[in-house]
């Protein structure tokens, strides 16, 4: 291949890799390539630049621009792309501390569901959703990266099969099936199995349950019959927990960005938390969104996780999920 085509070729490859990330639940027209005879030699070619073709108003589904572009300059002065995933992911949980914690801020609309991203507002699973899905956008390119992509990154995780259809049943509300679906698509492990897991069994219903706290549950009762049955698929998945008595024993194990759930005692559900590791010496502590006002009620760097466990009596151990 000569050296125009080379570069013909990575322009190509650019452009529909960019095309693919802002699917948005629709199939958006393809943005333009920008004609390599543009670019100097030794130069990457500049990114199309991102368009939104969602359902939903733009400011319903995303909140915190100017946080955005605040976290992208700081990622670009620290050369945050240079580092692992892992770490990247870390990073960017550390940039998000101080967040206010917000409740229910995926529920949007009465009837049509669409990814949202919220970053005044961080409850304990986006805040490991954005962190995770900002690290992998950085990585994609060299920027300037956009609040589009991000959006698209949290809807390759947080979507069965990466993609959302308009329906509230498409997106994955359990943690179980969110890593089951990862690792199957590739991205990413469940290594609780490896760390010395156990298997644990449960009736998941506790989205039958509460569905009044849910405002799509509450104005379609339709979804409810739907709700049941993804409950009663998750209730067959195989899962694992590391009691909270092994986890001081293998926090050297545990790496940054590993995304970590607190198994809970409850019988209704397998998971009652979910944040992130953050090695500390030979430990690890769990960097989350808490909603506990003696802890500031936003997002921290807390105790080591085992620490954390010992805190409540319903927590029952750690799940962890290891994303690539």
């Amino acid at each position: 291949m000569s050296s125009f085509d080379r570069r013909d070729f990575c322009t190509l490859v650019a452009a529909n890799f960019s095309a693919l990330l802002l699917s948005q639940c629709s199939t958006p027209p393809p943005p333009p390539i920008i004609p390599v005879t543009s670019v100097p030699p030794g130069v990457p070619a500049p990114q199309p630049v991102p368009v939104y073709h969602g359902r939903l108003p733009w400011n319903t589904v995303f909140k915190g621009e100017d946080k955005f572009y605040a976290l992208t300059a700081r990622a670009q002065s620290e050369n945050w792309a240079a580092l692992p995933l892992a770490r990247r992911t870390a990073t960017v949980g550390r940039a998000l501390a101080g967040t206010r914690y917000g409740n229910y801020t995926l529920e949007i609309d009465d009837r049509v569901e669409a990814p949202s991203v919220n970053l005044y507002a961080l409850d304990c699973w986006t805040f490991y959703e954005v962190s995770l899905a900002f690290a992998r956008v950085i990585g994609t390119h060299p920027g300037p990266w956009s609040p589009v992509e991000l959006l698209r990154m949290v809807e390759m995780e947080r979507y069965r099969n990466g993609l959302c259809d308009g329906s509230y049943l498409s997106r994955m509300h359990h943690l179980e099936e969110v890593f089951a679906d990862n690792q199957r698509r590739g991205l990413g492990t469940n290594v609780t199995r490896s760390l010395g897991g156990v298997p644990v069994r449960r009736n998941v219903r506790e989205m039958q349950i509460a569905w009044r706290n849910y405002r799509y549950l509450r104005n379609n009762p339709s979804l409810r019959s739907g709700i049941a049955n993804v409950e009663g698929r998750v209730s067959r998945l195989p899962v694992s927990y590391i009691p909270k008595n092994r986890v001081a024993g293998i926090e050297s194990r545990l790496q940054d960005g590993d995304v970590l759930a607190i198994a809970s005692k409850d019988d209704t559900g397998y998971t009652s938390h979910v944040g992130l590791a953050v090695r500390h010496g030979n430990t690890c502590r769990f960097m989350h969104a808490t909603s506990n006002y003696d802890k500031g009620r936003c997002c921290i760097v807390d105790t080591r996780i085992s620490a954390y466990l010992g805190e409540k009596s319903d927590n029952m151990g750690l799940i962890v999920f290891r994303p690539v």
